[in-house]
This record gives structure tokens, C-alpha cells and sequence, in this order.
């Protein structure tokens, strides 16, 4: 399926949530989506790697870093790590770090911005729990779908 946000969005309408517009493209790969999956997190990715070292399956990890912008929840590593088990990208109510070398990978990435800080280690936060910024709700199970234009939720797979 070629994800094009805006032609979701003018064939199923209502039917989506589209997130605002405050996401920067970092991944290599300009459109993406797939299932999403949920981290909760506050300056500590410890939670996010435990979730990217499992099978993606073509999903999408959506973490809700609190929009802290005082640190870096994904750096290349991380999105080397995700890319390598079969994650369809990675959206970051937060920042990244190794802004060039993610840009190289064949992965999508958006987050708020960029950080060279990396983030604390001390395995705090939650796992597939419903999370909510960019003024939409993201429900693990539900269908996120990205590109240049933005973000866009749905209840089920959109084909």
C-alpha cells in the first residue's frame, strides 16, 4: 500500500483522527505505517529498547515521551535496532539524537525535534497503554499512517 495521508484522509474523513502538525521527519523512509504500539515514557528510553529488541512486524512504536525536549528517546542504535526486526517506524512525542545517520536508514521517524543528550536508564514507564498528544489519542491495536503531510489514526487497517 503507497501511504499517501492526504488521500486517506479524502476517501475516509471522519473516519480518522489526524494528529496536529508538530512532527519533524527523521526516519529515511518518508511514509510508513502500520499497528501501533505504545511506550510511555518520561527521559528514559530503557522501555523503549525493550520494545524495538521484539519482532515489529510491521508495526509502529508510538512513544509518548511527555514532549520532553530535554533529552533524546531514539537515537540511530535504537532505529538501526527497530529497522533490523521489522518495525515500520517510530513516532516521538519527544526528541531523537544521530539525526544524519537515521535520516540513512530505510525506517520512518518523526519526533519534535533533536537532542545530542541521551536519556537516563532506570526502567521506568508503561507498555501498551493508550496514549495521548498531539491532540489524538493513540490506542495500541489501532492503525497510524504517516508521510510528509502528517499523521493520521484509524480504528482499523485502512487498505
Amino acid at each position: 500500500m503507497t501511504i499517501v495521508t492526504a488521500d486517506l484522509y479524502d476517501e475516509f474523513g471522519e473516519q480518522l483522527r489526524v494528529a496536529s502538525p508538530v512532527f519533524g521527519d527523521f526516519g529515511g523512509r518518508d511514509a510508513f505505517g502500520g499497528p501501533i504500539a505504545t511506550v510511555k515514557v518520561f527521559e528514559d528510553n530503557s522501555l523503549v529498547r525493550s520494545a524495538l529488541q521484539e519482532a515489529g512486524a510491521g508495526r509502529v512504536l508510538v512513544i509518548d515521551g511527555g514532549g520532553s525536549l530535554r533529552c533524546a528517546l531514539v537515537g540511530d542504535l535504537l532505529a538501526k535496532l527497530a529497522l533490523d526486526n521489522g518495525w515500520a517506524g517510530i513516532v516521538v512525542h519527544g526528541c531523537v539524537r544521530d539525526s544524519v545517520a537515521i535520516a540513512r536508514l530505510d525506517i520512518g521517524v518523526k519526533a519534535l525535534a533533536t537532542n545530542p543528550r541521551k536519556s537516563v536508564k532506570r526502567g521506568e514507564g508503561q507498555r501498551d497503554v493508550p496514549v495521548h498528544f498531539a491532540e489524538v489519542d493513540f490506542m495500541p491495536g489501532e492503525y497510524v499512517y504517516a508521510d510528509l503531510d502528517g499523521l493520521v489514526i484509524s480504528e482499523r487497517a485502512l487498505d
